[in-house]
């Protein structure tokens, strides 16, 4: 590949658009700052971006077809380290993190990356997923990485895995009506789930059915959710940025857990209704790109890691943003490329990366079709 071609192969709207998602979090953490008097998080999520190119370049540059032979490895690495965690210190009555002196790994940010790149290699050249019995092995290896997960505890992560799954599952070939049949026993089990959750996951998720609009903020697990559409509310149309501050009590805009799990309720305080819809905007070309790439390669392995990625960013925005909003219950999950946490946004320029990768190598395969199903 020329020079030329090489530069015309580059995914410039997933990048630019990334870079502005990026630009857009990190005001927000910004403002963060500014209205919490918690420490300065804007200059440290500089100090993870500068490293987080740097991981995008490796991925973006590293041939990934090399990652089909470390796939089954690095997810067995994964689950290790997702029993590590237990033995770590609880933070905040979790043990979701690997303390390294410099930043706490998360484990299960990187275990999803992992379990998508072996599942790919999985799937890639099978047809037994076609049939009931086929459809096991998928969802072993799905349900390993989310019971480790659950335990942590961790709900928001462990609900990515399924969507997941089924997106790559379809994109493989399996049939549809296999697939809506799991997914109704699926629902038939929630009774089930309802009864392993505990008494804080389940009181998140009446208060999805419970929330009142105005009013005094409730004492109970409803607090985020009210402080998050208050906060929505606080900014109006056009944001603080523009039209200032309708109240200028600090209290009225007393959020936690702003600048990670709820870092969309800020870009909605400091650019308004405006900005927030910017932002939706800018993820769906995101993923709309994601899955151009993943249409254009003919290598399996490639369209099954590129379909995957694309389907955790879109699970991940769609729950977050629904949740701040009081659509989903509150799971304790990032926004992509916009929320503070190493973890979270150098997994995410590993997995922007893979799809430049995949962009730029599109032929890995011998000339077959991909897939050879069709229903």
């Amino acid at each position: 590949m020329n020079d030329a071609v090489f530069i015309r192969r580059i995914p410039w709207i997933l990048i630019g658009t990334a870079v502005v998602l990026f630009l857009i979090g990190l005001s927000a953490i910004a403002r963060g700052d500014a209205l919490y008097d918690l420490g300065e998080f804007a200059p440290r999520q500089r100090i993870w971006a500068v490293m987080g190119l740097g991981v995008f370049v490796v991925g973006a540059s590293w041939p990934y077809h090399r990652l089909k032979w470390l796939s089954y490895g690095l997810y067995g690495l994964c689950m290790v380290l997702l029993v590590v965690v237990f033995f770590m210190p609880a933070k905040n009555y979790s043990h979701r993190w690997i303390p390294l002196g410099f930043m706490n790994f998360q484990p299960s940010e990187l275990a999803k990356l992992a379990y998508i790149a072996a599942l790919a290699r999985y799937l890639m050249h099978r047809d037994s997923f076609r049939n009931w019995l086929g459809l096991v092995p998928p969802f072993l290896m799905t349900l390993v990485p989310v019971a480790l997960i659950l335990k942590e505890p961790d709900l928001g992560t462990s609900m990515l895995f399924f969507p997941v799954l089924f997106a790559m599952l379809f994109a493989a070939g399996a049939r549809p009506k296999h697939l809506v049949t799991i997914g109704l026993l699926g629902a038939m089990c929630v009774p089930i789930l309802w009864l392993q959750m505990s008494a804080e996951q389940k009181s998140r998720i009446v208060s999805v059915f419970t929330q009142k609009t105005g009013g005094e903020a409730p004492d109970d697990d409803g607090y985020h959710l009210h402080q998050s559409k208050r906060v929505f509310a606080l900014g109006g149309v056009w944001g603080s940025k523009l039209a200032g501050m309708p109240i200028q009590s600090r209290r009225a805009y007393h959020l936690p857990e702003s600048r990670t799990d709820f870092v969309f309720c800020l870009v909605g305080e400091r650019w308004g209704l405006v900005g927030c819809l910017i932002t939706v905007i800018l993820f769906l070309a995101l993923i709309g790109r994601g899955l151009l790439i993943a249409a254009d390669t003919r290598d399996p392995f490639g369209r099954l890691l590129a379909v995957g990625i694309v389907a955790l960013i879109g699970s991940q925005t769609l729950i977050n943003t629904g949740m701040t909003v009081g659509l989903l219950p509150i799971t304790g999950m990032t926004l992509p490329m916009m929320s503070y946490g190493g973890s979270s946004l150098l997994a995410t320029c590993l997995a922007l990366g893979l799809l430049v990768n995949i962009e730029l190598r599109p032929t890995y395969a011998n000339g077959s079709e991909p897939f050879r199903f069709a229903d």
